[in-house]
């Protein structure tokens, strides 16, 4: 041991534990009061007019709102400055907006904002109570503005459970060009709570497509489609009521007359 020391004369009797915790305590409080400066340093930073937030930039889709619109609506809802913003609120501020769909919010150094927005754009009415109040977007979700700003007046009205305008808009967008054959379109599109669809088309007439999987239910309308031509050339009256929920072939009301078309000839008709 005393051959170890004289090899390295820097070492020396160990200090005292008191001492150990009284250099362990001053280096611990001189960190803290460090910490502490540096804190107080950055927040004086941070306060001072420089990062004060002086303009925010807009892009992306601005066809539904002015820049006018824009600061009437958010100004009041954005607090902070450059450093302090809390950009998700920010952000929740422009997709209050009404016709704003999505707003993503960052800074950029060292006093402004830039926002990049997407609008909705409308795909159909969103029916509830019978009430055509709200609109669904082309994601198929269902969201509030000012029907008079829609310049579309063929939006086609979808009415179905909560949660079916994905689903719906899907449907519609499927039955459109199958219909158009006959010709006739859409003018209304109903999903029941038991997953029935039924649509009205603009020349008048009802047709219940039944339940089932989209496909099924798309190949079933095109099958009547496809004959329900020679059934109205037959009868030369106009098509008032269709039934397709029906396992061999569908029943339909011409105006005047009841008749179901199987796979095979029609049955009789039955005259009113």
């Amino acid at each position: 041991m005393a051959t170890l020391n004289a090899l390295n004369p820097t070492s020396g009797p160990a200090l005292p534990g008191d001492v150990r915790l009284m250099n362990a305590t001053t280096a611990v409080l001189l960190g803290i009061a460090a910490i502490a400066l540096a804190g107080m340093a950055l927040l004086w930073v941070v306060r001072q007019p420089l990062f004060v937030v002086r303009s925010i930039s807009v892009e992306g889709d601005l066809a539904r709102n002015s820049v006018s619109t824009l600061r009437a609506n958010v100004a009041a809802r954005l607090s902070g400055n450059f450093f302090t913003m809390d950009l998700a609120e920010g952000r929740r501020a422009f997709e209050s907006v009404p016709w704003v769909r999505q707003a993503v919010v960052n800074r950029v150094w060292p006093n402004r904002l830039a926002v990049r927005l997407q609008e909705h754009r409308a795909a159909a009415l969103w029916v509830r109570d019978g009430a055509e109040d709200r609109l669904v977007n082309t994601y198929g979700e269902v969201f509030e503005a000012n029907l008079g700003d829609v310049e579309d007046e063929s939006l086609t009205p979808l009415s179905g459970p909560d949660g079916t305008s994905a689903l719906m808009l899907t449907m519609l967008t499927r039955l459109r060009p199958v219909l158009a054959a006959m010709p006739a379109q859409i003018k209304a599109l109903n999903l029941s709570g038991r997953g029935s669809w039924r649509v009205d088309l603009d020349t008048g007439a009802e047709v219940e497509l039944g339940r089932g999987s989209d496909d099924e239910v798309v190949e079933r309308t095109r099958r009547f489609v496809a004959t329900v031509g020679q059934v109205i050339s037959r009868y030369e009256r106009p098509l008032e009521y269709a039934d397709l929920r029906h396992n061999e072939g569908y029943a339909v009301r011409l105006r005047g007359i009841s008749t179901t078309v199987e796979t095979g000839p029609a049955i009789a008709p039955k005259r009113k």
